[in-house]
């Protein structure tokens, strides 16, 4: 690890502040770019940077994402889509686990839409990693000008930066044990089928096929467990079966778009039936579900075009995505990620549905209603 000059005791105090109060928020339910924005915030009231944004990297797709900024219009940041290998500047951040400094062909340096979009003369980065795992980098600069840090400066935003790891895998970790306890529910909710449900119909299944015909009494008794066995499944299935998807910081329209503008990766072909603003309760599961098939494209397929549909019809909205990777799905299977997407829109009161088609396709697509359930 680098080494840095002790921080003065003053920011030390105000930098634990701030991870205090980042860990504060885990359960508040606020969305993912304000939780980010607070980091980005924090770099510029501790240090002279006047304007940050904070990347995130995403292993299963090999890109990396803006998610939170400050001192910026964050959806300037939007149009910024790249790779890890497109940003030099960022790769040296993290490897050398130090923040660089760059005043000279910035361009070369990071995604040309940010040098671009900002008018950059000086930039920082500063490495988001901590405990061997590596989240993302912070982008600086204070406006546009030339500068150079001082080595206080450094520290501080290098400090920062592990701040900011920490707290994203505390989130992480918050995420998961959240994913731990609705499977825990979904196993109580088996367990609580089973021994109420399935324990009172296979007592009627045992009546009815005992050999002789049902006395008045012993009827009234089947249809009464029979009543009850079904009170007892719908009480049961009225339990919230997966977590609810967390809200963005996007439409699934821009997310769409800014997919199609890409460059490179693999290409998408977007057909828009419906000009309609989605439901506030739609449009996050429509975002993740989208994201989790194109993951799992990309992780479970070799597609070579991706065609995306969205409309409505009689009151449900709907989203198909195709792609031509059906050889790879044969071989290895689909991933987790799909079935949980199947628990999140059956909270909607939708459904999921995937698999092969005729001409070597892959389907996947989202039915839920647009009406909030």
């Amino acid at each position: 690890m680098t080494s840095q000059a002790p921080a003065p005791e003053a920011p030390r105090v105000q930098m634990l502040d701030v991870f205090v109060a980042l860990l504060s928020e885990l359960d508040a339910p606020i969305p993912s770019h304000e939780f980010y924005g607070r980091i980005c915030q924090a770099v510029c009231r501790l240090t002279s940077m006047e304007r940050v944004a904070l990347f995130l990297y995403d292993e299963a797709l090999h890109r990396v994402r803006a998610v939170g900024s400050w001192g910026m219009d964050r959806t300037l940041l939007e149009a910024v889509d790249a790779t890890l290998e497109e940003s030099p500047l960022a790769r040296r951040a993290l490897s050398e686990d130090r923040v660089v400094e760059v005043s000279e062909q910035i361009e070369r340096e990071v995604p040309a839409e940010y040098a671009r979009l900002l008018g950059l003369t000086t930039l920082t980065c500063t490495p988001l990693a901590a405990a061997g795992r590596r989240f993302g980098v912070l982008f600086a600069d204070r406006g546009g000008g030339h500068f150079r840090l001082t080595d206080a400066e450094r520290h501080a935003m290098w400090t920062l930066g592990k701040v900011g790891a920490l707290a994203e895998a505390a989130r992480i970790a918050t995420r998961h044990q959240e994913r731990t306890r609705g499977l825990a529910d979904r196993i109580d909710l088996t367990r609580e089928i089973h021994e109420q449900v399935i324990q009172r119909l296979f007592g009627v299944s045992l009546a009815l096929s005992a050999g002789h015909e049902l006395s008045a009494a012993e009827r009234a008794r089947c249809a009464l467990e029979m009543q009850t066995a079904l009170a007892d499944l719908r009480t049961a299935l009225r339990r919230p079966l997966a977590l609810s998807p967390r809200e963005t910081q996007t439409t699934l329209r821009a997310e769409l778009e800014r997919l199609e503008r890409r460059r490179d990766g693999v290409p998408l072909e977007l057909r828009w039936q419906d000009s309609r603003p989605l439901p506030s309760h739609v449009e996050p599961l429509a975002q993740s579900v989208l994201a989790e098939a194109l993951r799992n494209a990309q992780k479970h397929a070799e597609p070579t075009r991706v065609e995306v549909s969205v409309g409505s019809d009689e009151g449900t909205f709907q989203l198909e995505v195709m792609n031509d990777g059906i050889r790879r799905y044969r071989e290895k299977g689909t991933g987790m990620g799909l079935r949980l997407a199947q628990f999140e829109a059956l909270q909607q009161g939708g459904v999921v549905e995937f698999g092969p088609l005729a001409g070597d396709r892959w389907r996947l697509r989202l039915v839920v209603p647009l009406e909030d359930a």
